[in-house]
């Protein structure tokens, strides 16, 4: 399921770099992109659900973590990741 979760992440947005960790169906995803740019935290989160949502919805994925940076955002929090 994370490759599957990495796929359709990738079919909708572009990234420059995403981890997907998990099991069962609690999955964490880190996405960084530059279609995040300008975009407050709610709008990049709808962004990924929209991507997953079909599997929310069929319950394959039961819960959902997401962070979502651009690449500058991304420089300053991962060094705290």
């Amino acid at each position: 399921m994370i490759e599957e979760i990495k796929k359709l992440i990738e079919q909708d947005i572009k990234t420059t770099e995403l981890r997907v960790d998990g099991d069962g169906s609690h999955y964490q995803v880190i996405v960084v992109s530059e279609e995040f740019d300008g975009l407050r935290a709610v709008k990049k989160q709808q962004m990924v659900y929209a991507a997953v949502n079909e599997h929310i919805a069929s319950g394959e994925i039961h819960a959902l973590t997401i962070k979502a940076y651009t690449p500058a955002e991304w420089e300053k929090a991962k060094l705290f990741v």
